[in-house]
């Protein structure tokens, strides 16, 4: 038989207050978080905004050894996993070290102390060969991704399989799929899995300028991202952490664990097409979403809602729109479709797992979060986006969609915990 996963455990470091119940509560109501960078000055750059956490280690219980040590992104992911843990009940109960694992995603890695540290050793990028003595002793662990995991399981105590999955804006789906794998083939009872990223850096600004994929809405940064809307221009980007604590079904029931909902499946594609452009029938992500439904053992009408991935930008929403058309059939005019980016920005490795828990409150709640900014609909996006007001409705199968730069497409299926397929 099938060994079934399930979340026992959600910790979010989310753009606004940290913490679960700020994120729900913001996203719910559709509030965003965005405004003027103030992680460095962004004077010189086309967009001068994101959506930025209002986060402090130190209130957030990390040690002065631990901020020094730490990139912000290895910070969001071990305040985001002590949280889910504790959320869990395993912090109480004990972790079995060697049956519990880290999956976790990042696209960018330690993006902030490489940029700042480059700058002093080159001296403002004047010298192109480098003095190794004004280097940091962690300097390695900012080069080297498996860092960040390697952090997240020294906080846990997991001694398991532990991995850094880095599929660009994918990353936070694809490390939840990878710790789903492991549960399932019996590698590990718990996975702690998520994703992170604190990419508000001026190289990550120059990156996205230019190509022209962020927003330049400079003086109206609460409305910047307009997912769905006519008047998109972009997307906004953002930071953050979500870590979700995943069991094998009966491990987590013989200890009597509250459950938010099951993970029925995981699957992703490729468009093999081009870096950051998207076929504009949206045939990859919809096989993906096929292929994730098939998994789950549900039909396409089974589905009650589709978190988006609704970026903001002109080729994403179209492709996202025919993908959903392509696998859902004429279920896609019916099926409630909502982006959260408008609230929480796009933090690149980390969204796919800030989504992933998103759609986790949603079952537990019973509640759409809406898609925020979203005033004047656009005649080639014919679908039910939730545009502004979150919508009561009873859930049971929730599906979460991403898409990344190298074309990667990938879905996530979660279910209701008490909801069985017929």
């Amino acid at each position: 038989m099938r060994r079934r996963v399930v979340i026992t455990g959600i910790g979010v470091v989310a753009p606004g207050t940290p913490g679960s119940k700020p994120f729900w509560e913001r996203v719910v109501a559709g509030a965003p978080a965005t405004r003027r960078v103030t992680r460095f000055d962004p004077a010189p750059f086309r967009s001068q905004i994101a959506a930025e956490c209002d986060f402090s280690p130190e209130e957030a219980g990390l040690t002065p050894q631990e901020v020094r040590r730490m990139d912000l992104a290895a910070q969001f992911a071990v305040v985001s996993a002590r949280e889910a843990l504790a959320d869990s009940g395993l912090d109480e109960c004990g972790v079995v070290g060697e049956r519990t694992g880290v999956s976790l995603g990042s696209a960018v890695g330690c993006t902030i102390k490489l940029d700042q540290e480059y700058n002093v050793l080159s001296n403002g990028g004047r010298d192109w060969v480098v003095d190794p003595h004004y280097a940091p002793p962690h300097m390695f662990d900012y080069f080297i991704p498996s860092s960040l995991a390697a952090e997240v399981a020294w906080a846990t105590g997991a001694g398991g399989p532990v991995a850094v999955i880095s599929a660009g804006c994918t990353s936070g789906l694809d490390s939840i799929g990878h710790a789903c794998d492991l549960i399932r083939e019996g590698s590990a009872d718990v996975m702690v899995s998520g994703g992170t990223d604190a990419p508000l850096s001026p190289i990550t600004a120059a990156c996205f300028d230019a190509i022209k994929a962020t927003s330049h809405r400079n003086d109206d940064p609460e409305h910047a991202l307009r997912a769905f809307d006519r008047t998109r221009d972009g997307f906004v980007l953002g930071e953050g952490a979500a870590v979700l604590v995943l069991e094998e079904r009966e491990h987590a029931v013989r200890r009597g664990a509250r459950v938010y909902g099951e993970i029925l499946g995981h699957a992703t594609r490729s468009n093999a097409y081009h870096m950051t452009g998207l076929r504009p029938d949206g045939a990859e992500l919809a096989q993906a979403v096929t292929a994730v439904l098939d998994e789950g053992g549900v039909t396409a009408a089974d589905v009650d809602y589709v978190n988006a991935h609704g970026t903001g930008t002109r080729q994403n929403d179209r492709h996202e729109t025919m993908a959903v058309k392509r696998a859902l059939g004429e279920h896609a005019y019916r099926v409630p479709i909502s982006s959260i980016k408008p609230v929480t920005g796009h933090s690149l490795g980390a969204i796919g797992s800030i989504e992933v828990a998103a759609c986790a409150l949603a079952l537990t709640h019973d509640v759409i979060p809406p898609t925020a900014n979203l005033n004047e609909s656009d005649p080639e996006l014919d679908l039910d986006y939730v545009p502004l007001v979150a919508r009561e409705q009873q859930l049971n199968v929730v599906l979460s969609l991403g898409s990344g730069f190298g074309g990667f497409q990938s879905a996530v299926l979660l279910a209701d915990a008490d909801w069985t397929a017929e």
